[in-house]
């Protein structure tokens, strides 16, 4: 048996170290976000997140699965206290679950994890919606964080895509 016809071809391994990423404000004050795979057309983003002691992210619906991997501290949906998690826990969010992102006050350290998000996050404050987060929109925050600073476009994965005729 032969390899297929059809190979990817690749002159290197897309990968990235999150010791070497660009941490940029996250979604609310008190956390980062180190952008590793942004999607836009296919609505996939993949971040390693950072979250202070106290901070907490605005309710949000999601449209699509999570897989939430905690690689420090410990945190809990705000919905479901008797489930704090903690270094080492792999979560799974399905689409259309709902929740609001805690990290305790008196938490001794941050909170860290990779996030890997189908779909957007429908955000709400006190049960008004004020916005939509999907791949597209942590995009154009990244490079407006960047214009602003007068920084480098930080590196991530950003597959070519674009929608075109085939002939």
């Amino acid at each position: 048996m032969s390899l297929p016809e059809v190979v990817t071809k690749q002159e290197r391994l897309l990968t990235l170290n999150i010791n070497e990423g660009v941490e940029l404000p996250g979604s609310a004050p008190g956390s980062t976000i180190i952008p590793l795979f942004l999607d836009r057309e296919n609505g996939v983003w993949v971040l390693y997140g950072k979250f202070n002691p106290g901070t907490q992210l605005p309710t949000h619906f999601h449209t699509g699965v999570v897989h939430f991997y905690t690689t420090k501290g410990e945190w809990h949906y705000l919905e479901y206290p008797d489930d704090p998690q903690k270094a080492g826990s792999y979560l799974y969010e399905p689409g259309g679950s709902v929740h609001t992102f805690c990290v305790p006050k008196d938490a001794k350290e941050a909170a860290e994890g990779f996030m890997v998000v189908y779909g957007a996050n429908i955000n709400f404050i006190d049960g008004e919606f004020i916005g939509i987060r999907d791949a597209g929109a942590i995009e154009e925050s990244i490079l407006e964080t960047a214009r602003k600073q007068g920084i480098p476009i930080p590196k991530y994965i950003r597959p070519k895509g674009g929608a075109e005729f085939t002939r």
